[in-house]
């Protein structure tokens, strides 16, 4: 029989668990019942009441749907701006308010307010001790933002002497009191914090032993209030603190993201410079290579070549070699490392104009230089700009009009410098003079680029007398570019 008893105890124990949770499941079920047929009845008082909080959205008409269901924007007055909703309003006008220089000075006030009007509540007089103690508890909290730690040592010292001389306790001076403790936790750092929970502890716990003023409190209650504020006080300046760390690393992730993307953008543009070196080598430098090969090896394969053909092949060959050189600088400058300076040659400047001139008359052109004004050095890009207009004139008279006499004139004048090249007209009719405007538009457009990007002008178009003239002024007091 004995052996029996724990057998009966074991099953008994859990069966009796098991009808006790289900007798809690079916109360609380009958609650939620309850409760929520609470809700539902009063589902349209509270939707009233939210949308007066926070602000009803309209719901979108169904006029401004397609057949297809896709919403438009149907023509007609613009629709009003949607207002704020009242919380939200009361929310920002608080913020400001918050963030005023007048907040501390007018909560303060009204807390001393507030503790003047309490204490006839206690059958008092406003003008007495506890007025006095009331008044030194609440008056210094307007001046907690320019000073915390001072007006919460008169704060405290003045609640913990009213209670102390058996004053009663005041809600307004118990709440100043708390939240003092509080704006302390926040700023003070933790260790001090918990140094001055300990105090605030051992001073209630003195009130009680000492006085009667908290007799009507029960002492659980007041440590508990008291360890709440000061723990509320660090929760919010630990909140603050990983708020502004939060902030710090979304700064520094920004500017890592910053960083990388200038990485990668600088990394394309390599890559794309890559590429434009590797087919200006795969194409253009194989053919001008090929065409300098064989302008070189023409006059060896084919012995009854004049000697003005072969000059003509010289003259080939030496271009194509010009090219070549003039790629393989180009290459460079493309294939260069980001912050490393390639190796350039300098650039042409209007010293070498006469090479032009023989260039183009070793191509079969009759060219003229003349110069006019007095000759003076001027910045490298002026006369780069002035060469390069040049040789793609000659270059464009070579190609639209062979065998025409081109005239080239430089002016230097006191401001600009006048750059003019005309032609007469090509004896053989390729291209006739009025079209050759569109013929050379890519040639022009580089060169009004580079006129107007200094600042000059640029003109370009048929001769009355017959032939073609191009003109450019760039301004040498006025370069702002080198």
């Amino acid at each position: 029989m004995a052996s029996d008893k724990p057998d009966f105890l074991h099953e008994a124990g859990p069966a009796a668990w098991r009808l006790a949770a289900q007798v809690v499941t079916a109360v609380g079920q009958v609650l939620l019942w309850i409760l929520t047929g609470i809700g539902r009845l009063l589902k349209p008082l509270t939707g009233r009441l939210v949308a007066s909080l926070y602000g009803r959205s309209a719901p979108p008409d169904p006029s401004h749907r397609t057949p297809g269901g896709t919403m438009y924007a149907r023509p007609g007055p613009p629709a009003p701006a949607p207002r704020t909703p009242p919380l939200l309003r009361w929310l920002h006008a608080w913020r400001r308010f918050g963030r005023s220089w007048w907040y501390g000075p007018v909560t303060g006030a009204v807390l001393a307010l507030g503790a003047l009007f309490e204490i006839p509540l206690h059958h008092r007089q406003a003008v007495s001790l506890l007025g006095g103690f009331a008044l030194a508890s609440t008056v210094p909290l307007m001046f907690r933002r320019e000073s915390l730690r001072p007006a919460a040592a008169i704060t405290l010292g003045a609640l913990a002497a009213s209670l102390l001389s058996g004053q009663p306790l005041l809600a307004t001076t118990a709440f100043a009191g708390l939240y003092t403790l509080y704006l302390l936790a926040q700023q003070l750092p933790r260790q001090s914090t918990g140094v001055l929970g300990v105090g605030s502890v051992v001073a209630v716990g003195v009130v009680y032993l000492a006085s009667g003023s908290l007799d009507g409190i029960p002492w659980p209650a007041s440590f508990v209030a008291v360890v709440a504020a000061l723990g509320l006080g660090d929760a919010r300046r630990t909140v603050e603190t990983a708020e502004a760390s939060m902030d710090e690393e979304r700064e520094r992730n920004s500017e890592t993201l910053t960083r990388l993307n200038a990485v990668q953008h600088e990394q394309a543009v390599l890559r794309e410079r890559a590429r434009i070196a590797r087919e200006l080598h795969d194409v253009v430098a194989h053919s001008v290579s090929m065409i300098a090969v064989q302008a070189e090896t023409a006059p060896y394969t084919m012995r009854s070549l004049s000697p003005e053909a072969k000059k003509g092949f010289g003259e080939i060959a030496g271009a194509a070699r010009e090219a070549l050189e003039e790629m393989r600088r180009l290459l460079s400058v493309l294939r260069a490392e980001p912050g490393t300076e390639p190796e350039v040659t300098p650039q042409p400047r209007l010293d070498r104009l006469n090479e032009l001139i023989e260039s183009h008359r070793g191509a079969g052109g009759e060219a003229q230089l003349s110069v006019g004004g007095a000759v003076r050095p001027l910045s490298t890009t002026i006369e780069l700009s002035a060469y390069r207009i040049v040789q793609e004139a000659l270059t464009n008279a070579r190609r639209h009009a062979p065998g025409s006499r081109v005239r080239v004139e430089l002016n230097y004048l006191g401001d600009r410098l006048a750059v003019r090249v005309t032609d007469d007209g090509s004896p053989m009719p390729v291209t006739r003079v009025e079209d050759r405007t569109k013929a050379m538009g890519h040639g022009l457009v580089g060169m009004r680029e580079r006129a107007t990007m200094l600042g000059g002008r640029f003109a370009a178009g048929p001769r009355t007398e017959g032939g073609f003239a191009v003109q450019a002024e760039l301004p040498v007091g006025q370069n702002r570019r080198s």
